[in-house]
C-alpha cells in the first residue's frame, strides 16, 4: 500500500485514485443529466423524480423521498411544481386518506419513456465500449461500489 501526504494527512494512493475516477464519472454524468433535462424544461432533481414515480408506477410522498435522499418538505415542493406542469398527478390513498400517491400523468409518462430511452441508448452505448472480457467484472465492482457508498451514507445520518 503506497501512501500519499495530502493535506497533511496520508492516504492510500487507490483511495485518491477511486476518488478522482468518482469526480469525473459524476462530472460526466451531470453534464449528460444537464443536457437531457434542458429540453423538457424540467431541472435535473425533477427528473429524477419523474424516472423513479415511473418506474415504480405509484408511489407516496415519504419513499419517493428517501429514494431521492431528499427532506420530505422539499420532496413536498417538488411535486407541487409537477402537478403544476401536468407531469404529475397526486391523488388521495383510498386506503389511507392521510397518504397521499403520486404518479405521472400522460404527459409525464410521455416524458418518462423519453428519458428512459434515452438513457437505455446512452448506457448500452458505455457498455459495448466496455471490453466484452471485461464487462461482467465492471458491473459487478459497481455494485460493490454503490453498496459501500450506501452503507457510509447510512452510518452518516
Amino acid at each position: 500500500m503506497i501512501k500519499i501526504k495530502e493535506r497533511g494527512v496520508y492516504l492510500d494512493k487507490q483511495v485518491i485514485k477511486l476518488r478522482e475516477h468518482l469526480r469525473t464519472i459524476i462530472r460526466c454524468l451531470g453534464v449528460l443529466e444537464k443536457s437531457d433535462s434542458q429540453g423538457s424544461g424540467i431541472t435535473i432533481a425533477q427528473c429524477h423524480a419523474i424516472v423513479e414515480i415511473g418506474r415504480a408506477g405509484k408511489i407516496s410522498l415519504n419513499p419517493l423521498a428517501d429514494i431521492l435522499m431528499v427532506e420530505k418538505s422539499t420532496m413536498s415542493r417538488m411535486i407541487q411544481s409537477l402537478v403544476n406542469e401536468a407531469i404529475v398527478e397526486r391523488n388521495i390513498d383510498p386506503g389511507n386518506k392521510r397518504s397521499v400517491i403520486i404518479q405521472l400523468s400522460e404527459k409525464g409518462q410521455k416524458l418518462f419513456c423519453s428519458i428512459e430511452s434515452e438513457m437505455r441508448q446512452y448506457y448500452n452505448d458505455i457498455y459495448r465500449d466496455i471490453p466484452s472480457g471485461k464487462r461482467k467484472q465492471v458491473v459487478e465492482s459497481l455494485e460493490l461500489l454503490s453498496n459501500a457508498i450506501n452503507q457510509q451514507n447510512k452510518e452518516r445520518q
